[in-house]
């Protein structure tokens, strides 16, 4: 990469955390957005400097823009948007719709990823295969990691504000959720290098 790398952000979805970086050459009109240390976009000799550009990003195919907007004289601003919205406020509502376990299983760490609405469970990436069943309290939704047998049990908290309650367990025994994980993580949405 070169000098002209101007914005990052770590971008937290279902199937992992994805590192977006973005160089903007003002002098030359370049611009490159980089996914995870890929190159997916590379546009050379853009004679309007500020404008958008629009791509994909993750196993899901989630729709993001770079926003690039002059402040002052040759001074740009740059915001990321996920699936029309500010990351800040996309992360915000993700943290509404998923819940989040970090752990280590066997000596790989493993970031699981329930997504509430469809019941879909990520392990690093990979959708995971699932059973579901009703059990007297709620539902169970069970799925293997390894060699080990693994449920994450929805039940009501009995409580109309609080909603569902949704807890992750291991060979039996309960893991303690990352309840923030990602909207920590991306607080302010964007680091600048250097």
């Amino acid at each position: 990469m070169s000098g002209d790398l101007v914005a990052v952000w770590e971008v937290a979805l279902c199937d992992g955390v994805h590192r977006i970086e973005f160089e903007h050459g003002t002098t030359t009109g370049k611009r490159v957005i980089y996914i995870d240390g890929k190159e997916v976009i590379r546009r050379d000799w853009m004679f309007k400097l500020v404008g958008k550009e629009a791509f994909h990003v993750g196993g899901t195919d989630t729709k993001a823009t770079i926003n690039i907007e002059a402040v002052s004289g040759f001074a740009y601003e740059y915001t990321l948007e996920i699936n029309g919205q500010s990351l800040k406020k996309y992360m915000e509502n993700r943290s509404k719709v998923t819940s989040t376990w970090l752990l280590n299983l066997d000596g790989i760490d493993c970031r699981v990823v329930l997504e509430k609405d469809t019941m879909d469970i990520w392990c690093n990436g990979q959708k995971m295969e699932t059973a579901g069943e009703f059990v007297e309290d709620g539902t169970e939704t069970h799925f293997s990691l390894g060699d080990h047998d693994c449920c994450i049990k929805a039940v009501s908290s009995g409580k109309r504000r609080d909603g569902i309650i949704h807890t992750m367990l291991v060979d039996g025994m309960e893991i303690s959720d990352a309840v923030n994980f990602d909207t920590k993580r991306c607080e302010d949405g964007c680091t600048f290098p250097g």
